[in-house]
């Protein structure tokens, strides 16, 4: 009997040793609410590979952007005073054309469905912009397609970063060149406020930036050429030679200063 309650007692523990080493590997796998959990669920599989929740919305984001941005160059070329301002217009209509004919295919094959009018803000933009005239109106374009632009950026770099789609890649890259040169001609204009920007950016933030302490205004003095050994100056012309004759000797070496 002793025997008996000794084996059963041996595998109980056996029993209890595995689970335990089991249990962080199952409860980590099940676990609701972590990145990689959401990751998977919103993940659906396709023939260029899983697409995202991020990769839809970065479609959609696409889309967007030429619905409202689209209207927004058309007006600039009839309405803008500078030339500035009108090839900014025209760049952006050129770019959203054909981004916007990427993005369409890409959602074609993904099944992903697309908006088919701006957003609520988006369409106060263009109001805002109907409404403006003048520098104002300069103003006005070069900001608010400017500060768009640049949020949108972020989101590119994030799904090329990330993505494991090769529509969505490849899309991601062309979205990438098209809106770094619109941000590139925004601020051609010389008309975009980037002390705003900043500020905006500032006021969303939840962290603290890091990095080095801000200089003291003591910065160090511009470095000087270096002087040649000897703390001399070969500045002196070289003696006349008398006619007929070869001049051997060297400079005349005086102490600078």
């Amino acid at each position: 009997m002793q025997r008996i309650n000794g084996t059963v007692l041996i595998i109980a523990a056996l029993v209890a040793t595995v689970g335990a080493l089991a249990f962080p590997v199952w409860s980590f796998a099940d676990r609701s609410g972590t990145g990689q959990a959401n990751l998977n669920a919103s993940t659906v599989a396709t023939q260029w590979g899983p697409l995202s929740a991020t990769d839809r919305d970065f479609l959609v984001k696409v889309r967007l952007a030429g619905l409202w941005e689209l209207p927004a160059g058309q007006q600039a070329i009839e309405r803008a005073p500078s030339q500035a301002i009108k090839e900014a217009g025209d760049h952006l209509i050129v770019g959203h054309t054909d981004l916007d004919v990427r993005a369409r295919d890409a959602a074609a094959k993904l099944g992903v469905q697309l908006p088919n009018q701006p957003t609520e803000e988006q369409q106060g933009w263009l109001r805002e912009l109907s409404a403006a005239s003048g520098k104002e109106y300069e103003y006005k374009f070069a900001n608010l397609l400017r500060n768009a632009h640049g949020k949108v950026f972020g989101l590119i770099a994030q799904v090329r970063h990330t993505t494991r789609n090769s529509l969505i890649r490849q899309l991601a890259s062309d979205a990438n060149q098209t809106v770094l040169d619109h941000i590139t001609m925004l601020e051609a204009t010389g008309m975009v406020d980037f002390d705003a920007i900043a500020n905006e950016a500032a006021g969303l933030a939840t962290s603290s930036p890091t990095g080095p302490p801000p200089p003291d205004g003591n910065l160090p003095p511009a470095p000087q050429p270096a002087e040649p050994s000897g703390g001399v100056s070969l500045t002196s012309e070289p003696s006349p030679a008398e006619p007929g004759t070869v001049n051997t000797e060297r400079p005349e070496v005086r102490p600078a200063g």
